[in-house]
């Protein structure tokens, strides 16, 4: 009671106000003292407010509520992803995101997710009937027999592979279909699933996958994983603080900084007061922008830092300024960063820690045909159409030169079909070019069309292509498009896209003649054929599950389905158990009684193949000797496991092998196939009637085994010969009873971007367009034979490239000839990406 008095009298001497206690009364709990005291600190401070109510949820109320939250919650991750995400991976992310929900929730089955991303052809399968082998092909015929493995495709009431069989043209009328997604399916499986039906597009329509996994996410998630609102930046600003600086990638034809400028300015933020301060980074500018950062940082100021890709030494050290001044910053400071992204999707440009802090944009603008015109000729001003002295040359030829960028920027959307390998044109390209232009013009009184052909061929354009090959079609579309007939007034410069009359339009009238005139984008108007339009999109759908694959070790849901290193001891089993003997070198060399360039060759193809079959034996027995217990596993064993797994091939024996773009099941049935060639080669020691050049580690050390035998029959200096292509009438090597007397035959070779005719009464044919959805037809038997330089004649002929693969560019082999329709340019297969392949992906 003492103590209790004592206390009271103390607060009593505070006065009334901060409240008294009366003398006697009890203490109150030292909680409920520290919950008095708190408002007894300030007069000013407010009372505390009232406890929430907690209201008790029942099940189906919780369960709501939690359904909610989950909801919400994925929408907004899946944002924050979307938004720093290039436009092609944003369909891969939401596909991810759909199976692995989908899985959880039980409402589809792990092992066909699996399935899905993997298109695994089974090795089993039954030889394919005649019917179906008109429109088919044998990968598609495994795929579907290992869809067999379910229920769906697998009944009492129909089997995937007979009732291709037995309803072969209802089939080929659905896989003829331009919209097969949404095409009704043949009658035994038209109450298929949605789920599955994307199972069946991915082995027989894998072009039309995109636009099926976009519905199916549509309908399993909702219209926000599908359809994206433009990029606010207003509303980006509300997530940032002083610490968290905004990251936008660059894209051509997005600027950030008019956004970025308006929302500082609405922040009372202007360079005007000091407070905004935009810096393109560039030599010299490293001590400008350390200054500008930790003044901002201590007044409350934004700080744009540009294209810091251009100043890779500098960015460790602007890593730690960024990690200093967040230790002093005022809550106003803001800090943004751009740059562009890197050439290559392997390289790394920016520090990790500094994307980590960012939040990250990637705003890209459209980049279609039409907003590529558009925006390559917004780079040109009214002023410098009409200020010149050739208003009319210089108009007509400026537009052309703006079409030709837009069709060389559209044509990397076709992949290597496009351009054998990536080039980075860009806007500077263009503006110089036309500034070259306006000069020419300016200075002759005739344009100088070869100059200038020249100009942005040559060195402009052409200093950024490094393949001779991805030249020639550069040089080809300006040999197309900078002519004489500009002026015409009926030139076209595309299918139905007349080149306006420049007389009648000014900077206005182009700008809407680009608006109203322009065709829709499609393959013809690139000079390309509709079907690269097919392996386009056949590419994008192989990437997207390429890409699951790789993020998620070979499936793309959540847990279940069979035990992975189940799966490897399988392959394990099945590779080792078909995997052929060695070649004895030793013995074959025995038996050689006259070393003739072709022997030479298939020693070295021999002893090539030894090394792989070497290494595929010895990483196969390590690992299972490693699953087994007998050997602790390695990271190359973990590496291989994985590529099983996956069913890629794996990066050790790609490194012994020869280049491939099958997958691992395939690849494998390949490699058999090749050295089953080889035996009969090496048996035999001497040429079969045809070979089979594509199954070969060296093609290009067999053609020049062709010269060198004619060179030294006929004494004939080998620098002087050249190789010429005949196309036989014989359609296999089945068909080939002999050898020709000069020369090889050879067989195995595909054609892409056109197909093959054969000639009639025994001529040779010629190239013609391809068929719907043929894109690799099979050429017949070539009669290769080597003459000299003076006897070789290319009337009439297309210089056309021969690659191992589809993958061009580095897989380039040698230059065949093939015969065209006299009355037709070669301009035509240039720009229609006319290549022969070795290999039918």
């Amino acid at each position: 009671g003492e103590g209790a008095g004592e206390g009271a009298k103390e607060e009593g001497e505070k006065g009334d106000e901060e409240g008294e206690k009366p003398e006697g009364e009890a203490e109150a709990p030292a909680e409920q003292q520290e919950e008095e005291e708190a408002p007894r600190a300030s007069s000013s401070s407010p009372p505390p407010p009232p406890e929430e109510e907690v209201v008790e949820l029942t099940g189906k109320e919780l369960s709501a509520r939690v359904d909610t939250l989950l909801d919400v919650i994925t929408k907004f991750v899946f944002s924050y992803c979307r938004r720093g995400s290039f436009e092609r991976h944003k369909l891969i992310i939401a596909t991810m995101l759909t199976f692995r929900i989908l899985v959880r929730q039980g409402k589809v089955d792990e092992l066909e997710v699996t399935m899905l991303v993997q298109n695994k052809p089974d090795p089993s399968a039954p030889p394919m009937p005649e019917n179906c082998k008109t429109w088919m092909t044998e990968g598609m015929w495994g795929c579907c027999k290992t869809l067999e493995q379910l229920s769906a495709f697998k009944n009492n009431n129909a089997a995937l592979l007979q009732n291709l069989e037995q309803d072969s043209l209802g089939w080929r009328k659905w896989y003829s279909e331009e919209k097969a997604e949404v095409t009704e399916l043949p009658r035994s499986f038209r109450g298929l699933g949605d789920f599955h039906r994307l199972l069946l597009l991915r082995a027989l329509r894998p072009d039309r996958l995109m636009s099926a996994l976009k519905e199916f996410v549509y309908q399993a998630m909702g219209a926000h994983y599908i359809e994206q609102q433009p990029f606010d930046i207003e509303a980006t600003y509300k997530e940032t603080d002083c610490y968290t600086p905004m990251f936008f990638v660059l894209f051509p034809g997005v600027d950030p900084t008019p956004a970025v400028e308006k929302t500082a300015k609405s922040v009372g933020c202007t360079e005007a007061n000091g407070k905004f301060v935009n810096i393109s980074m560039g030599q010299g500018q490293e001590k400008v922008a350390v200054h500008a950062l930790e003044k901002a940082a201590k007044e409350g100021g934004w700080v744009m830092l540009q294209n810091v890709h251009l100043m890779q030494s500098w960015l460790k050290s602007f890593e730690r300024s960024l990690e200093l001044v967040t230790e002093y910053c005022v809550p106003e400071f803001r800090c943004i960063v751009s740059s562009e992204p890197p050439a290559m999707s392997d390289m790394k440009i920016i520090p990790e820690s500094i994307l980590q802090k960012c939040i990250k944009i990637a705003d890209e603008a459209p980049q279609d045909l039409k907003a590529n015109l558009r925006r390559a000729f917004s780079k040109f001003t009214p002023s410098q159409l009409e200020t010149v002295s050739k208003p009319k040359e210089f108009k007509a030829m400026l537009f052309a030169l703006c079409f030709f960028h837009s069709l060389i920027l559209g044509r990397k959307k076709f992949g290597t079909w496009g351009w054998s390998r990536p080039y980075q044109f860009n806007d500077g390209d263009l503006t110089i070019c036309g500034d070259v232009l306006r000069n020419y013009l300016e200075k002759y009184d005739q344009v100088p069309y070869e100059d200038i052909r020249y100009i942005f061929g040559e060195i402009m354009y052409g200093g950024h292509i490094t393949d001779a090959w991805d030249r020639r079609t550069n040089n080809t579309y300006l040999e197309t498009l900078i002519v004489p007939e500009l002026f015409s007034g009926t030139f076209n410069l595309g299918p139905n896209f007349k080149s306006p009359d420049s007389t009648k339009l000014d900077y206005a009238g182009y700008a809407k003649y680009i608006e109203e005139k322009l065709p829709l984008e499609s393959p013809p108007i690139f000079g390309l054929h509709p079907n690269a339009e097919i392996g386009y999109l056949t590419q994008q759908s192989e990437m997207i599950f390429d890409t699951i694959q790789g993020v998620s070790g070979g499936s793309g849901g959540g847990g279940g389905g069979t035990k992975k290193e189940d799966i490897v001891k399988g392959v394990i089993e099945d590779f080792l158990g078909r995997l052929p003997n060695n070649f004895d070198i030793v013995e074959i060399k025995s038996k050689v009684k006259e070393l003739t360039p072709y022997i030479v060759v298939s020693l070295q193809e021999a002893e090539r193949m030894n090394e792989l079959l070497g290494e595929i034996r010895f990483s196969l027995t390590e690992l299972q000797l490693g699953l087994a217990g007998a050997l602790n596993i390695s990271e190359a064993m973990e590496q291989l496991s994985n590529s099983l797994v996956i069913n890629r091939v794996p990066g050790t024996w790609e490194k012994k092998a020869y280049f491939s773009k099958k997958s691992l099941v395939p690849w494998f049935n390949d490699l058999l196939e090749r050295v089953k060639q080889l035996v009969a080669w090496t048996d035999a020691l001497d040429l079969l009637p045809s070979l089979w050049v594509s199954g070969l580690f060296n093609p290009m050390s067999f053609l020049t085994a062709v010269t060198q035998v004619t060179a030294r029959k006929n004494g004939l200096p080998l620098d002087d010969m050249t190789l010429r292509w005949t196309v036989t009438s014989m359609k296999t090597a089945d068909e080939v009873s002999s050898g020709p007397e000069e020369g090889v035959y050879i067989n195995g070779l595909y054609l892409e971007g056109c197909a093959w005719e054969d000639g009639k009464s025994g001529s040779e044919g010629q190239l013609v367009d391809s068929k719907p959805k043929e894109l690799h037809p099979l050429m017949p038997v070539i009669h290769v034979f080597a003459v000299t330089n003076k006897e070789m004649s290319w009337d009439s002929m297309y210089r056309c490239p021969l690659y191992v693969t589809s993958m061009r560019g580095p897989t380039y082999v040698t230059t065949a000839n093939l015969r065209m329709d006299p009355d037709e340019d070669p301009k035509k297969w240039i720009l229609a990406g006319v290549a022969l392949l070795m290999a039918d992906d």
